[in-house]
């Protein structure tokens, strides 16, 4: 049974439809690319072949065509809550993120490319993760970052408050960088490495990111969102304070995208392992080639 301790953050079954919007639309994918590029170049550095992969929850096939012939990954099944967007001939299951089907160390690599960010109790899918791999079997993702649309937030929290006097969420709290390398740890990885890239985009006009977002399925889905049609005073006032706060002397406006990435391994005797404290052989004192004083005490 799934744990439903967690908040509910996202409509899931909106996000599904909104994606399926985007497909019919045509996606919009510059950022998924990257980052399929990218999880192509990280996994190029690791010296071992992985059997059985899944591309869990990715949107497109971004992620297999830049692992096509990649001497690292044997095979590589599509595992996604909406297949519209995948290639038929790949193989492919339709998955909830949220719930995953696969039994126990049964993987040996599991990736994901701008989807997780989008599962209400990121925590517990960490966990299913980790139980789906094998004893050093590897997790990759790729996930938008709490920096990202800071412009776009900025904007309509000062239309909204000069135009119906509240705020309501528009864009989605997704998780900080800092969190992600204690989930995996809280998850059992281990080796958890977290970092971020960020990405920032200049447009036409603010109108031309909010097309986009659409198109990326990306439009507001968040339980708490405001059911209300949104009032068109405060879309043109979002849309000139965002052109007077992060605008260019061309005009265009800036959009920073943050993907954070992370990896973490399902544990293996072979892994490297901290040393116990109080193991060292040599003092830091002596590394550094200084006197160690007792505590309290300053230099003469």
């Amino acid at each position: 049974m799934r744990d439903m301790s967690h908040p509910i953050v996202f409509d899931r079954a909106l996000l599904r439809r909104r994606l399926a919007r985007a497909h019919r639309l045509g996606p919009v994918d510059f950022l998924l690319e990257r980052a399929a590029e990218d999880m192509a170049e990280r996994l190029s550095t690791i010296k071992r072949r992985f059997i059985h992969g899944v591309d869990l929850g990715t949107a497109t096939d971004a992620v297999a065509r830049a692992l096509t012939g990649h001497p690292g990954v044997a095979s590589l099944v599509a595992a996604a809550p909406l297949l519209a967007g995948l290639d038929q001939r790949r193989p492919a299951v339709v998955v909830d993120e949220e719930a995953l089907p696969f039994g126990e160390g049964a993987l040996d690599l599991v990736v994901s490319a701008l989807s997780l960010q989008l599962v209400n109790d990121l925590p517990g899918s960490f966990a299913q993760i980790r139980r789906a791999l094998k004893p050093d079997g590897l997790f990759l993702a790729a996930l938008i970052g709490g920096g990202s649309l800071a412009e776009l937030r900025e904007a309509f929290a000062i239309a909204e408050s000069e135009t119906t006097g509240g705020v309501s969420p528009r864009v989605a709290p997704f998780a900080d960088v800092r969190d992600m390398g204690g989930l995996l740890q809280r998850a059992g990885f281990a080796l958890p490495v977290t970092d971020v890239d960020r990405v920032v985009v200049r447009y036409g006009s603010p109108f031309a990111l909010m097309a986009d977002l659409r198109r990326m399925g990306a439009s507001n889905a968040l339980v708490e969102r405001r059911r209300t049609p949104l009032r068109r005073a405060t879309l043109l006032r979002a849309a000139e304070v965002y052109a007077e706060r992060f605008s260019d002397p061309d005009g265009r406006v800036r959009a920073t995208f943050e993907i954070v990435w992370l990896s973490g391994w399902a544990p293996h005797e072979s892994q490297q392992k901290p040393l116990r404290p109080g193991s060292a052989r040599m003092r830091l004192a002596d590394a550094l080639g200084t006197a160690e004083l007792p505590t309290g005490e300053t230099p003469g």
